[in-house]
C-alpha cells in the first residue's frame, strides 16, 4: 500500500492535522471517560505514530487536559471539539477521533475495547470483537 496521508480538523478549523498512512488501528472505546469527555456512548478512535501526525494550530488553540488517572486529552480550546488521547500505556502514539477526519483511511473499525463499561441504550449491529478493559 502507498503511504499517503490523511487531513481532518475540529468542528471549527482552528486545530487541523494531518496523518501519515498507515494507521496501527482503529477501534471503538468504551471506556467511561471517553464517554464523559465526548459526551458519546462511545468514540472510534484512530491510532497513529505520534511522528506521523502533523498538527497545525496557527491560532494556538489546541489545548490538553491531563487527567490525574493518567492520560492526555486534546482539545481545541475555540470550538471545544474532543480530538486526540495519548497516554504512558501506548507510548509514542497519537489517538485520532475517527470522525474528524475529511478523507478515508486505510482501514475500517477492527474491534470493541473496553465494553465491559459500554452503554445498555445503543445497540450495536456488528459482529466485531468485544474485548474488556484489560484485554
Amino acid at each position: 500500500m502507498n503511504h499517503h496521508s490523511s487531513q481532518g480538523s475540529c468542528l471549527c478549523g482552528a486545530v487541523q492535522f494531518t496523518a501519515q498512512l498507515p494507521s496501527k488501528w482503529v477501534a471503538h472505546c468504551h471506556c467511561t471517560r471517553c464517554q464523559r469527555a465526548h459526551g458519546a456512548p462511545f468514540v472510534t478512535w484512530a491510532g497513529f505514530t505520534e511522528s506521523a501526525v502533523a498538527v497545525q494550530d496557527a491560532q494556538s488553540a489546541l489545548r490538553w487536559f491531563v487527567a490525574k488517572e493518567g492520560g492526555s486529552r486534546g482539545f481545541c480550546g475555540v470550538c471545544g471539539s474532543p480530538m486526540f488521547f495519548k497516554a504512558e500505556r501506548w507510548a509514542g502514539e497519537l489517538h485520532i477521533a475517527r470522525a474528524l477526519f475529511l478523507d478515508a483511511l486505510d482501514r475500517e473499525p477492527q474491534a470493541h475495547v473496553y465494553f465491559d463499561t459500554h452503554v445498555p441504550w445503543v445497540d450495536l449491529g456488528d459482529a466485531l470483537p468485544r474485548k474488556a478493559s484489560e484485554s
